[in-house]
């Protein structure tokens, strides 16, 4: 079995969200992020760019200032790092 390229999952990029900006209070671990907006999960432009700088360390993507403004939802940004990711292998 070949080792295949590391993918983004929301799962993953939640806990990336939390340790890098913490969590929301109004939400739990079982609430469905994925749709929701970053502004609506209490993540601000600074968190998103916490959030951008280590997905870059960790997946190799760099995502721009004005890119990221365009990706509202984690689901959103889960594709974009998956399609970049997919760009490569």
């Amino acid at each position: 079995m070949s080792a295949s390229a590391p993918e983004l999952t929301v799962d993953s990029l939640r806990a990336i969200l939390i340790e890098v900006a913490g969590q929301d209070e109004s939400f739990d671990a079982d609430t469905d992020i994925a749709t929701l907006t970053f502004d609506e999960l209490g993540y601000d432009s600074l968190a998103l760019m916490e959030l951008s700088a280590t997905i870059e360390q960790r997946f190799g993507v760099a995502i721009d200032e004005e890119e990221l403004s365009k990706l509202s939802t984690p689901e959103a940004l889960v594709l974009f790092v998956n399609g970049m990711l997919a760009e490569v292998s």
